[in-house]
């Protein structure tokens, strides 16, 4: 059985999926980009904005599953342009300041809506 996990503190899924969904253990957290949930749009900004957004996003749907970012076992970030990835890279990292997940990092054509930067999350509740 799985669990679908849904919250107003991050934004509404934009296509058909849920922002995550929970299995046994395991938290699996769809690929946010940065929409201001309060807006429903996109936010303005550099990569490090945009960042921002997206880690925030995140840690609402991971709370609102019972977690934080320290049960976070596996990221996949996806950029727009890989020469953002210094600058995605030190907001990211702020907020796993110790014992940081697996990741995945990528540079791809285009992102959902035009953003700069995509992450997905897999989490272990404990």
């Amino acid at each position: 059985m799985k669990e679908i996990i849904s919250t107003t503190k991050a934004p509404q899924a934009i296509g058909p999926y849920s922002q995550a969904t929970i299995a046994g253990n395991m938290v699996f957290i769809s690929g946010q980009v940065p929409i201001d949930p309060a807006l429903g749009k996109l936010v303005d900004g550099d990569i490090k904005d945009q960042t921002e957004r997206v880690m925030k996003n995140l840690q609402a749907i991971l709370s609102e599953a019972g977690c934080d970012f320290s049960n976070v076992v596996k990221t996949t970030c996806l950029l727009s342009d890989i020469n953002n990835f210094k600058a995605m890279n030190e907001v990211y990292g702020k907020y796993f300041p110790e014992n940081p997940p697996a990741r995945a990092a990528f540079a791809v054509k285009d992102l959902p809506l035009g953003a700069l930067v995509e992450i997905e999350a897999v989490a272990v509740r404990k």
